[in-house]
């Protein structure tokens, strides 16, 4: 089933050829088939995250792309934390779509060609407190119910090529049949 979410658009597009937290914004980022995002530390067949390379190399890497909605940056900013595009290690930044609602599998058309599916939640670490003390709990917490919460945004991978950029409208399209909730890759 596809929908369209008119609202939803990339608001941001970040890259870093290097393992560090946070990523530059860039103008444009280049998604390349099964690859990832053309210059990142991330892009690649198998796993690239260094504490997942460490205990075992061969898994795929389901983490070719990272989104994050600003939606977050807004809520963080009521706690009084001040988090910009980029600097939670997202490539994607959105605005107008509830990522951490999405169903796995669900594919977003990134502007006019690249389709990344989306595989699970980013799983937050202690490195986000590194960048700014106390920010670990604040995307990553319990419900009243005590089911832990990851709003640390989204992975995926790339299904279809393409260039994105700042402005690009976002196309949500919902696998069909049983959907399956995220959890952490």
């Amino acid at each position: 089933m596809a929908s369209s979410n008119l609202s939803a658009s990339v608001i941001a597009v970040s890259r870093d050829s290097q393992h560090l937290f946070s990523k530059p914004v860039v103008d444009e980022i280049v998604l390349i088939e099964g690859w990832g995002i053309e210059g990142d530390a991330h892009a690649g067949v198998t796993v690239q995250h260094r504490s997942r390379v460490a205990r075992d190399p061969t898994q795929p890497n389901l983490r070719q792309v990272h989104l994050i909605h600003a939606e977050l940056f807004d809520e963080l900013e009521s706690a009084g934390y001040q988090v910009e595009a980029g600097q939670m290690g997202e490539n994607v930044t959105t605005r107008g779509l509830d990522l951490l609602a999405l169903p796995t599998d669900t594919l977003l058309h990134l502007g006019s060609d690249a389709v990344v599916r989306v595989t699970g939640l980013r799983n937050p670490c202690q490195q986000i407190n590194g960048f700014e003390s106390g920010l670990l709990r604040e995307v990553l917490g319990r419900t009243e119910d005590g089911t832990v919460e990851r709003k640390g945004g989204v992975m995926a991978v790339v299904i279809a090529g393409g260039t994105v950029y700042a402005g690009d409208e976002i196309r949500v399209e919902v696998p069909k049949g049983i959907s399956l909730p995220l959890a952490p890759v």
